[in-house]
């Protein structure tokens, strides 16, 4: 159905501290696409030392970074982990990239440094690789990741991390060109409930709005209690974005 006086809360956490390769361009499409149609956005900015209310936000948000950066992240999480834990057993939407999606598994292990532990949201852990995967990515979108075509998402990867996932975490996608969580076994991202973490940066959203949507409409869906039609948006322009990216060389 479609409904009036629609309202979304995002927390966008940590942005001084990872917003690498045009992250934050994932907050501004959430945005404005809300906008667009005419849903009110309220946008919260969470910093180290704040204090998150696990019953207002519907959408948050986590970037990527350095990974003098990404500890100090940890750090913070660990003292969020229940809070976060809460917001995600009840429906709230989480989109991360790269840095940000390693830290939603149970941890991180470099090379020669310490474990770095996430939170364990995502059924997921990433061991430091030999190799970085650095170029385009297309991917084939398995079932119930989308509410709309195309079928394909795309985006830009830079990372050494292999990520494994675990029982009752599931792929978001199967690696058409580029390497994906791993470079094995053809996975991209990862999903637990409405929780999403992915290695696409570029940013994802702009160029892949049928995934923004999705998301924006699980977020209505998590604070009204039903399925809310979106007003379709002339997307031509983010989709010849898209197309003109599918399939390009690595």
């Amino acid at each position: 159905m479609f409904a009036k006086n629609l309202k979304i809360t995002i927390a966008h956490l940590y942005p001084k501290l990872l917003n690498i390769y045009g992250d934050r361009g994932n907050i501004i499409t959430l945005a404005n696409r809300c906008k667009w149609r005419n849903i009110e956005v309220s946008l919260d900015y969470i910093n180290t030392g704040d204090t998150i209310d696990a019953n207002k936000y519907d959408i948050y948000f986590i970037g990527g970074g350095q990974d003098e950066q990404q500890i100090l992240v940890a750090n913070e999480l660990q003292n969020q982990k229940e809070i976060l834990h809460r917001a995600a057993d009840a429906n709230a939407v989480f989109l991360a990239i790269c840095g940000g999606y390693q830290l939603l598994g149970h941890y991180y292990q470099p090379h020669n440094a310490e474990r770095l532990n996430g939170i364990g949201i995502l059924n997921a852990y990433t061991i430091a690789g030999n190799k970085r995967f650095i170029g385009n990515v297309t991917a084939k979108l398995l079932q119930n990741n989308t509410c709309n075509k195309p079928e394909t998402l795309v985006g830009f990867e830079n990372h050494s991390g292999l990520t494994y996932l675990k029982e009752g975490t599931k792929p978001i996608a199967t690696v058409i060109t580029g390497n994906g969580n791993n470079g094995e076994d053809k996975t991209e991202g990862a999903r637990y409930k409405n929780v999403f973490g992915t290695y696409l940066h570029g940013s994802l959203l702009p160029k892949n709005p049928h995934f923004a949507d999705y998301l924006i409409s699980l977020a209505l869906e998590k604070r009204y209690g039903e399925k809310i039609e979106l007003q379709s948006l002339d997307d031509s322009l983010e989709l010849a974005a898209h197309n003109s990216l599918v399939n390009k060389k690595y």
